[in-house]
């Protein structure tokens, strides 16, 4: 065999690199596991001779109600086929579905499908039916997924355009069913390195796809309301979300977030530029965000409207500092002196008092004592008639 050269990589028997004696200790204490090796891309001749699927879940629910989806690779022609699903059970039945639009539209019969080892691929009606149609089965290894590295690529290819699409307008997470089905909308229509010179819708339907139609996800859609449903004075469109392409109906998917409904129209003006949702504002570091309070604000306040409380029972030895005062508290006692500059030192009769409760002096220039002496006694005379 090794002469003829049958058959590759056959060990040569003998030889100290076959035969060597292995370390039973050092195995248990330093065992890694293999490399995988780096293979050269593999493309099928055939459309439908091996099928990649996958299932991606989430935590998050969408407006339908979905917290699944499982999708289907063509590993001739790249082409992908999503299905949304609530429960893991489903799987089955879209596997189902799958088939039969497939091999009806290329007369051809699928012959191998690749995933993991999931339990939603090895359920009993799963593996019988696999058996009664002579689809070969294989999958990856335990804890492998580099064994199926063609789904796993793609999975994580969608999921990143997914969170950039939906960030790009602020959209909340459940709009996550209408973003990925826009996303593999647009996979199948974009060229890949593995096709080459056309795109993998073309490659599977051998007719050159139209993008003309494509519209900014999230976008604002402005949907014409039809004569019949509407009365004279009512507005001739509704303002809605952008949320993809329907393909049962040529027309575009929009979502009311007043009345929280999907409709599909043909009649719709796109605000590329707009988003339904207000964008986000990330402060820098060492910036107040919308709705923070900096730390030190209330020590701002209180040094710029009145003492703080320290200060009121003694216990600061920083006194409050205002405009028309110069105070010194000595060992926490109420002696205070006070300088006025505003007031002429030469003016004797000018009086300083302090509030004992704010400890915030006050002035009493003669001015101020002379009218108060004549407020006192126009209100004593009732019968003088004060002018107002």
């Amino acid at each position: 065999m090794e002469k003829q050269n049958l058959v590759g990589g056959l060990p040569k028997f003998g030889t100290k690199e076959v035969m060597s004696k292995v370390c039973e200790a050092c195995q248990l204490g330093k065992q890694a596991r293999h490399p995988f090796p780096v293979q050269t891309i593999h493309v099928s001749s055939k459309p439908l001779e091996m099928i990649h699927s996958d299932m991606w879940t989430t935590k998050t629910e969408s407006i339908g109600g979905c917290k699944y989806y499982v999708f289907f690779i063509d590993d001739h022609t790249k082409k992908v086929w999503v299905y949304f699903m609530k429960h893991k059970g489903e799987m089955f039945q879209h596997f189902l579905n799958f088939k039969a639009m497939v091999e009806k539209e290329k007369r051809v019969n699928i012959k191998c499908l690749r995933s993991n080892g999931g339990g939603e691929y090895f359920s009993n009606e799963f593996s019988k039916y696999l058996k009664e149609h002579a689809i070969q089965r294989k999958y990856s290894c335990s804890y492998s997924p580099q064994q199926n590295e063609v789904v796993e690529r793609k999975n994580k290819h969608i999921a990143k355009i997914t969170r950039a699409m939906l960030n790009e307008k602020n959209l909340p997470n459940y709009f996550w069913v209408e973003a990925v089905a826009t996303v593999i909308y647009i996979m199948n229509r974009t060229p890949i390195i593995v096709v080459h010179g056309m795109t993998p819708k073309e490659k599977f339907t051998s007719k050159k796809p139209n993008v003309s139609h494509l519209r900014v996800f999230g976008c604002i859609a402005y949907v014409h309301v039809p004569y019949e449903k509407r009365s004279k004075l009512d507005p001739k469109v509704v303002k809605c979300i952008f949320v993809g392409y329907s393909l049962e109906q040529k027309g575009y998917r929009c979502f009311n977030p007043s009345t929280r409904k999907l409709q599909v129209s043909r009649d719709v003006v796109f605000d590329e530029m707009v988003s339904w949702y207000p964008p986000l504002k990330i402060a820098k570091d060492g910036q107040v965000r919308n709705g923070d309070v900096p730390s030190n604000v209330e020590q701002e306040s209180q040094l710029i409207s009145g003492p703080q409380e320290s200060s009121i029972s003694g216990s600061s030895s920083t006194p409050w500092k205002g405009r028309l005062r110069s105070l010194n508290i000595v060992d926490g006692s109420s002696q205070t002196s006070f300088k006025n500059p505003h007031v002429d030192d030469e003016s004797s009769d000018s009086e300083t008092s302090v509030s004992e409760e704010s400890r915030i002096p006050s002035v009493t220039t003669p001015g101020a004592k002379m009218a108060k002496k004549a407020l006192k006694t126009s209100n004593n005379n009732n019968g003088v008639r004060r002018s107002t």
